[in-house]
């Protein structure tokens, strides 16, 4: 009987329970044994691997997080240690796995595929949306729900208070939280490090919008965008008003999957498994204009994510 392993590494994303229990329900539908790894790479290395059946996925698709538990591993760049993993799939005669992560997990998976010959299936489990060959990677789209929801509270508070208001979010290098969040919650001015930003510029436009009648203002600074203390001094400088800051870190990473992102989770993780069904290789799976696709895993970690240029215009044109 053919065997499928399942793992989820580097930081967790809402969705990825969706995706374990997609792969684990319709693997065993088309024949196979699944496997189930713990805490990613680190469980390959380590033997943490155990077999799953329809029930062990039970009461498990509304959950954020991850039942395999997930952790970075960077012993996994030692190839003594991808050899122990190798080992470990090969003494149970497991050549298939699927890697529920971003970049880096995917990239450790290539790398079992071209040392070893172990199948591999990328599903982009990340809340950065900074895979350049998909439209949105897994656990995105709840994400910027729940940064909105935190942008909604914000809002009511800074409004009363006449306010200048900095929401920091995550997304590493990717600003696309910050972008799809600053433009849904009508937020007056959005940061990302694709887009370099004079913050003179935002606090004259602070200023200029206070002589026009507005008393509050919402800003949205992605991770990677600049120093947030530096864009306080320069606001309270031209402005005479100091801004506060909420930043709201891993809370961006947990609850529940949104529908968008169980949806999607279930139709590339299907899409995973027929992959690999179909012979050897290493692919990315993703979504381009709602089509679920796949490539080749080399090629799609040389793709380089854009920012959506559109999208930002829209969000300064429709703050004045």
């Amino acid at each position: 009987m053919k065997k499928i392993a399942v793992l989820t590494s580097g930081g967790d994303a809402p969705g990825m329970n969706a995706c374990i229990r997609a792969v684990v329900r319709y693997a065993i539908y088309c024949g196979y044994k699944v496997y189930g790894v713990e805490r990613g790479y680190s469980g390959l290395i380590n033997d943490d691997i155990f077999q799953m059946y329809p029930r062990s996925v039970s009461d498990i698709v509304q959950k954020g997080g991850t039942i395999l538990h997930t952790a970075r591993c960077p012993e996994f760049k030692e190839y003594e240690n991808r050899v122990k993993a190798a080992e470990n799939l090969q003494k149970r005669d497991i050549d298939n796995l699927v890697v529920i992560g971003g970049d880096g997990s995917f990239a450790g998976g290539l790398d079992l595929h071209k040392e070893f010959g172990i199948n591999i299936a990328g599903l982009p489990g990340t809340i950065d949306n900074d895979l350049g060959y998909t439209d949105f990677t897994i656990g995105f789209d709840s994400a910027v729900n729940t940064v909105l929801w935190a942008i909604n509270h914000l809002r009511d508070t800074t409004t009363a208070h006449e306010r200048v208001s900095i929401v920091k979010v995550m997304g590493r290098n990717c600003g696309d939280i910050a972008l799809y969040a600053g433009l849904a919650g009508g937020c007056e001015y959005v940061l990302v490090p694709e887009i370099p930003a004079d913050f003179r510029d935002v606090a004259e436009s602070v200023k200029l919008s206070t002589k026009r009648g507005k008393t509050s203002n919402m800003i949205v600074f992605a991770e990677g965008a600049g120093d947030e203390t530096e864009l306080i001094k320069v606001i309270k400088e031209v402005t005479g008003r100091t801004p506060t800051v909420t930043t709201l870190g891993h809370i961006q990473r947990g609850g529940g999957p949104s529908m968008f992102d169980r949806v999607l989770a279930a139709r590339m993780s299907v899409h995973a498994v027929d992959i690999l069904r179909g012979g050897e290789g290493a692919w990315a799976i993703g979504v381009k204009q709602d089509n679920i696709i796949h490539v080749p895993l080399e090629e799609a970690l040389k793709i380089k994510k854009q920012v959506n240029h559109e999208l930002y215009k829209m969000t300064r044109t429709l703050s004045l």
